[in-house]
């Protein structure tokens, strides 16, 4: 089952968001779940960075609570996808993956009207989005 999915580009401006089956909540308090979030991502991977053994890269991709699992992926030029699932859910790298390389990068990357600071508001994007995650649901 999915929750929510977030697009951050590098600053850490959202720059498209989608939940499945959470409250309503008002634009004030889901700005600040949005920041929070990327707050969480930036201080979780410095940490990850700083205790990872001499030599060691990579990074974290996962991380559960006891109610939900945080699935993460970061493209090099620093875009961070994140989907949050129940905990039964499978390694959803792959999945992340996919989104960036056939959904994100086929859509907006090579759409030359598209502004990468601002929300994504590209409707075949979207559609894609929706089909696919419908499809992990």
């Amino acid at each position: 089952q999915l929750h929510s999915f977030h697009i951050f580009n590098r600053k850490g401006d959202l720059l498209f968001y989608k939940e499945w089956g959470r409250p309503k909540r008002s634009e004030k308090q889901t700005a600040e779940d949005h920041k929070l979030m990327f707050g969480f991502l930036f201080s979780l991977k410095q940490l990850v960075q700083k205790l990872a053994p001499r030599g060691a890269s990579g990074g974290f991709h996962t991380c559960s609570t006891s109610t939900y699992k945080l699935n993460y992926f970061e493209t090099p030029s620093g875009f961070r996808f994140v989907l949050c699932t129940d905990l039964r859910s499978g390694d959803m790298r792959e999945a992340l993956r996919h989104i960036y390389a056939d959904i994100f990068v086929e859509h907006l990357t090579k759409n030359p009207l598209w502004v990468a600071k601002e929300p994504i508001s590209c409707t075949a994007f979207v559609r894609d989005l929706d089909a696919y995650l419908g499809s992990l649901a």
